[in-house]
């Protein structure tokens, strides 16, 4: 079952967030707290949005997604910031139901992009992007600042 996360649901996903960066052999760099996941997702103006998979009452899965616009389709689309399915419970059609449940909300809202990163070791992940016919965008090269040089930039 999918459904919108709650937020009695924010422990979990924290705890499934911290699990996706041990997974991406980054688990030193997460810093999101409960309370931070709280506001963004459900405060006065959520900046952020996340679903989750249940089975037999138990979430195993979620999805965190923001909006993102097109200047050349002048139309929104959503990034998936992350996606992450508990390794025991893979293979059962969570991931492709959120993925579908994103792809539903983009074809409601007239949306016409559904983007996301993934990690060019994480070949099992890339299989099953293909699998669903989404195509890598090798063309373009992602560029991050944080931490001191996003400070310095700042001035």
């Amino acid at each position: 079952m999918i459904r919108y996360a709650t937020p009695d649901d924010v422990p979990v996903i924290i705890d499934l967030i911290r699990e996706l960066a041990t997974y991406e052999q980054a688990a030193h760099e997460v810093r999101a707290t409960e309370e931070q996941l709280r506001a963004v997702l459900f405060g006065e103006s959520p900046a952020a949005f996340a679903h989750v998979a249940e089975e037999e009452g138990e979430v195993v899965g979620f999805a965190l997604w923001f909006l993102s616009f097109s200047t050349w389709r002048g139309v929104h689309g959503i990034y998936l910031e992350d996606l992450y399915v508990r390794p025991e419970r893979r293979g059962g059609g969570h991931g492709k139901a959120l993925l579908r449940e994103l792809a539903a909300i983009c074809a409601e809202r007239g949306y016409e992009r559904l983007e996301w990163s993934v990690l060019d070791w994480n070949e099992p992940t890339i299989g099953f992007y293909k699998s669903l016919d989404a195509e890598p965008q090798d063309e373009w090269i992602k560029f991050r600042l944080t931490d001191e040089p996003l400070r310095r930039l700042a001035g």
